[in-house]
């Protein structure tokens, strides 16, 4: 039974416990629901997750056991000469995309289970086989590479029947036991309410465990970094010159003053813009006029980066270069291509703008009417409530909304791909190609790369750094944000 079909019948026998464990609670009190302990919706929720919590549990146990196990014996099958001419992640890459080919053949009709299990490389072309079904290998494939895909064939197959009758049962017997304690003196609300506090504990154990995992990650690594890397020529160096094959220069200093450089201008674009929009949507449009802009405004939000990089190269750049290169409309030759700082920074900082605005209409409209009511009646303008009164009440989250941008800025990737150009440099000129930190993790991780080197593991070190200087960046807005809202509570 294939996974998302055993998740369904699991789902199935959750909802029969639900309507069992209700009956059952309803009959033990005769009908009368004043003699029940806990609501009857209760009781079915308890047998209910009596059936998904533990189905679940062994369920993502055994999800997370058989690979292992299927892995480690198929790949005692791998011979040492195999490993030695490749490596034993490649090999195993091979046979599974073997043992895939061999089940969607079946699947296809190409050839009988039997056939897929008995096939033999002596007899067959196995590759000409699955690629007459639309598995396309790489290369020829081995006696040995063939048996050990029949052989992970065979242990995923009993695997998944393992599963299916080991969850199923489970859930039997979940649901046997949440109908045995439906009865009118049962605490069933408060096993709910207790089952669904853990629930949530979990949660959010859940996010902040993958906080701590992404930390570590970056810290462990980095540290490798630093001990094949000197850090003050890392944090120091004036030039960024990766070499795989040796002398490498890594200095970080090129990289980050790209990346302040693009995010500056994509603020200074962002920030006015929004902040205005903002003021307008929530303090002089009219409820029609609202309706319209504040979702059309919103649609750029939802707009892939890619397209703002593809937008940046493709009109952006080259509206740039009409305007500030050689032959251009102003007659200066400060622009010798579309990519540059200032093409990433100006379609960046059209990315921003919902951001900026979206939360900082929230935060107005948040404003008490009863202080513009105030303002107003002691006979400010409405102009003047807006600057005196609204903007520094909503100065907390304007701050907050310009973090988010900030933030939001400084980690993108595509648009500085694509629009900013790829080199490490350190310029005034706006004009100018530069590449920023998050270009050059993608740089550095792209292709087969061996991790043990410092030209790999400076992607980590590139992290921290960012990582380092985002929490500083929330930690600073934290502390103004406190101070002003002190002032206007």
């Amino acid at each position: 039974m294939s996974l998302p079909l055993l998740f369904l019948f699991v789902l199935a026998i959750a909802a029969l416990g639900f309507f069992v464990g209700r009956s059952r609670a309803f009959k033990s009190a005769d009908g009368d629901i004043k003699v029940l302990h806990s609501l009857p919706g209760y009781y079915g929720w308890n047998a209910a997750l009596m059936v998904l919590l533990p189905a679940i549990a062994v369920l993502m146990l055994w999800l997370s056991i058989q690979p292992v196990i299927i892995n480690n014996n198929v790949s005692a099958m791998i011979s040492e000469h195999a490993i030695a001419e490749s490596s034993l992640d490649l090999v195993m890459s091979d046979v599974i995309r073997v043992a895939e080919g061999l089940d969607i053949a079946v699947e296809k009709g190409a050839m009988t289970a039997g056939q897929a299990s008995s096939i033999r490389t002596e007899l067959t072309d196995v590759r000409t086989r699955l690629g007459s079904v639309g598995v396309a290998l790489g290369s020829e494939v081995s006696s040995e590479t063939l048996k050990a895909a029949q052989r992970y064939r065979e242990m995923s197959s009993f695997g998944h029947l393992g599963r299916t009758v080991l969850v199923l049962a489970v859930a039997f017997a979940g649901l046997a036991f949440g109908y045995s304690r439906s009865h009118k003196d049962f605490r069933a609300r408060n096993v709910v309410e207790q089952v669904v506090l853990w629930i949530l504990i979990l949660a959010a154990s859940i996010a902040v465990l993958t906080t701590v995992g992404i930390v570590f990650s970056l810290i462990f690594n980095t540290i490798e970094f630093f001990k094949l890397y000197p850090a003050a020529d890392f944090f120091f160096g004036l030039t960024w010159s990766p070499s795989f094959g040796g002398g490498s220069e890594l200095g970080i200093l090129p990289l980050m003053w790209a990346t302040f450089y693009i995010s500056l201008i994509a603020l200074a674009v962002a920030v006015p813009i929004g902040l205005f929009a903002a003021i307008y949507l929530s303090e002089y449009a009219g409820s029609t006029v609202r309706a319209f802009a504040k979702p059309m405004l919103e649609v750029l939000a939802g707009i892939p980066t890619i397209v703002y990089g593809l937008f940046a190269l493709m009109t952006v750049g080259p509206l740039l270069v009409d305007a500030f290169g050689q032959d251009g409309a102003f007659g200066v030759n400060w622009m010798q291509g579309g990519t540059a700082v200032m093409t990433a920074g100006l379609v960046m900082g059209i990315m921003l703008i919902p951001f900026v605005s979206s939360l900082s209409d929230d935060i107005i409209n948040a404003v008490p009417q009863a202080m513009r009511d105030g303002s107003l009646g002691l006979g400010a303008t409405h102009s003047e409530t807006i600057k005196q009164v609204i903007l520094p009440a909503a100065l907390p989250g304007v701050v907050g909304a310009v973090l988010l941008a900030a933030s939001r800025a400084i980690g993108e990737t595509m648009i500085v791909v694509l629009g900013a150009g790829a080199a490490a440099r350190l310029s005034g000129n706006p004009f100018e190609a530069m590449t920023t930190v998050t270009a050059k993790i993608v740089s550095q991780l792209t292709g087969d790369q061996d991790f043990a080197s410092p030209e790999a593991l400076v992607a980590f070190a590139l992290g921290m750094t960012l990582f380092v200087i985002t929490l500083c960046l929330n930690i600073f807005a934290l502390y103004i944000v406190r101070k002003y809202r002190e002032q206007y509570e």
